[in-house]
């Protein structure tokens, strides 16, 4: 059983800034990585605790084909995604969110 998902509107904006993004560098682009993103969403509902807590109680699952991490917590009803960043970002940036 896969818990719900919840995705912050600062996580919907840096799924639709990335998608643009990577849209622009080639079409299609940007649809891979939103499919991407939901494999991982996907992934993560089937098995929340399988990532690593990377600070605080805030996990962190990486996309297969690009770099970046889906930043997230296992509230008691909920999994609640604060982040969708490019790894080479300052972890401070998804960090204050959570």
């Amino acid at each position: 059983m896969s818990a719900a998902v919840y995705v912050r509107p600062e996580a919907r904006d840096d799924i639709e800034q990335a998608s643009t993004w990577y849209e622009r560098q080639r079409p299609g682009l940007g649809d891979n990585f939103l499919e991407q993103v939901l494999d991982a969403l996907d992934r993560i509902a089937e098995n929340p605790e399988t990532y690593p807590i990377v600070h605080r109680q805030t996990r962190r699952a990486v996309l297969r084909r690009f770099p970046f991490g889906v930043f997230y917590r296992v509230e008691d009803d909920a999994i609640v995604v604060i982040a969708i960043m490019h790894g080479s970002r300052d972890p401070r940036a998804w960090q204050r969110r959570s």
